[in-house]
């Protein structure tokens, strides 16, 4: 097995955070690392999450990312004290040209193309919750805690939590939530949509790496594609989404991974995509 670690696991996590980073077998998994103070985010570990992201589109190696968390919470949030001033100065810590984790197609960011699945357990506010509805599958642990805060803190939700839960839970549940604050537990994210799938605590990183790993053994240009359909349905409506499906299909079907399918179905074996 190919595997890489960016930090050894008895290596402190420095006081601002950091992000760590393994690969195994074509998987990147990224690790937020701050647990004395439950993972709170600082601008250097957004900066550092977003080398992070942008390194998994950039490396034809890797072909799906894990999101999870050192310790045991996933992230209480943004760490207000050393964001009020960027917040305060309207400045993002995420810097110009990276893949933007929140996926929310910004001018000057990029928009990741590969697959995340994200592991959660414990609390889970604010920008956790954020990253995890711009994400593509969770994996909850039941002793989740969930909460979209910011009203709490008079500001407001910026990562697309405005934008998601609406889309994924109906407004009247979105607004439940936005405008009170509440916290709600792991069944309840479920229920919502916010999160696909709950097993016991301990078991959501083993589970989010199981659900990667048989993605990463699809073919990488078809798993790409079909993501981006899915997104610009939901973006820009069904039909902008439609009107691509011919050309798409047939630079897929012209692929060397195409002919490789047809070659495994014949030869009743599984498939060895390259990406090609």
């Amino acid at each position: 097995m190919n595997t890489t670690t960016a930090f050894t696991s008895d290596s402190p996590s420095p006081p601002d955070g950091r992000i760590t980073c393994e690969v195994q077998d074509g998987v990147l998994l990224i690790g937020i690392d701050r647990p004395a103070k439950r993972n709170g985010f600082t601008p250097a570990m957004m900066a550092a999450l977003a080398e992070a992201y942008t390194q998994l589109d950039a490396d034809a190696a890797l072909r799906v990312g894990v999101l999870h968390a050192h310790g045991d919470h996933f992230t209480a949030g943004l760490d207000l004290p050393s964001f009020a001033p960027l917040m305060q100065r309207g400045e993002r810590a995420v810097p110009f040209g990276l893949v933007d984790p929140t996926d929310l197609g910004r001018a000057g960011y990029r928009r990741r193309n590969k697959p995340m699945v994200v592991a959660v357990k414990g609390i889970t506010f604010t920008l956790g919750i954020e990253l995890m509805l711009a994400a593509d599958i969770v994996v909850a642990a039941d002793n989740g805690r969930f909460s979209q805060l910011e009203v709490r803190r008079g500001i407001m939700a910026t990562g697309g939590a405005t934008l998601r839960m609406a889309e994924r839970a109906g407004l009247g549940n979105a607004m439940l939530h936005l405008l009170t604050g509440d916290e709600f537990d792991s069944a309840e994210a479920l229920r919502l949509n916010f999160v696909q799938r709950v097993v016991p605590a301990g078991q959501e990183l083993a589970e989010a790496v199981r659900i990667a790993r048989a993605i990463a053994l699809q073919a990488p240009l078809a798993v790409v594609a079909t993501r981006h359909s899915v997104l610009k349905a939901l973006e820009h409506g069904p039909l902008v989404a439609m009107g691509e499906f011919e050309t798409v299909q047939q630079r897929l079907s012209n692929s060397e991974d195409a002919k490789e399918g047809v070659r495994s179905f014949i030869e009743k074996r599984p498939p060895k995509f390259t990406g090609h």
